[in-house]
């Protein structure tokens, strides 16, 4: 059985009041309730895209389902490592915005690469804008769960609007990116089928970053 992806967006102040030990679980129940009869689940299973669970006053979390994958988690990690190969094809200062996009979310920087400087480049010069651990950085319990080995990425609120505006600089250089992955991923197993396969995917993660950013919440992402 392979692994999925369970994508939340939350008000980490709401979470703060929550003893760290319990906050995955309150996540979950929040996100999946209990007691809830077959047309609400008929109705709440089916939905993509943005699923705001019932009861919630005033809402403070919500679960994104991807239009353009099953659940799984596949397809990310696939996109992820498509990236991790092409980047040294694409010019610095789109390399620069889509390293500072997938960075914790589908893709992880090595902490020994230096980066291209560009003067002209928004830079982070405040840690707190960089992603906390995929360990969830102590906001988060440590995963103890047989069948949830670990977490697949933590943004919290003060990495989210970097990477919004980050999207907002590589979204509409994408096409850039077509001859790279030609050369480095059509084809090959573990990289997505085609560039539309991936720039879709790379699409509904600025979607999720940039309504988290006005929101001013965080992402977290269960197997």
């Amino acid at each position: 059985m392979g692994l999925d992806l369970n994508l939340r967006m939350a008000d980490w102040g709401r979470l703060r009041e929550i003893p760290v030990e319990d906050r995955t679980r309150v996540l979950d129940e929040a996100i999946r309730p209990t007691g809830l009869d077959d047309t609400y689940y008929g109705t709440y299973g089916l939905a993509d895209g943005w699923v705001w669970p019932p009861d919630q006053d005033p809402a403070w979390c919500a679960e994104y389902r991807f239009f353009s994958t099953s659940g799984s988690y596949k397809p990310h990690s696939h996109a992820g490592d498509a990236w991790a190969d092409m980047r040294v094809l694409v010019d610095a200062s789109l390399r620069n915005a889509m390293d500072r996009f997938l960075n914790g979310l589908i893709w992880d920087e090595d902490p020994a690469e230096e980066r291209d400087e560009d003067p002209a480049e928004e830079r982070a010069e405040d840690p707190a804008e960089d992603p906390t651990p995929t360990a969830g950085g102590g906001f988060f319990p440590p995963v103890t769960d047989r069948w949830r080995p670990r977490l697949l990425l933590v943004c919290p609120p003060e990495a989210a609007p970097g990477k919004a505006r980050a999207w907002q600089r590589a979204a509409p250089r994408l096409e850039e990116l077509r001859g790279p992955f030609a050369a480095e991923c059509e084809g090959w197993a573990g990289r997505p089928d085609t560039f539309r396969e991936f720039t879709t995917l790379i699409r509904e993660w600025g979607d999720v970053v940039t309504e988290t950013a006005v929101r001013g919440w965080g992402l977290i992402g269960l197997p």
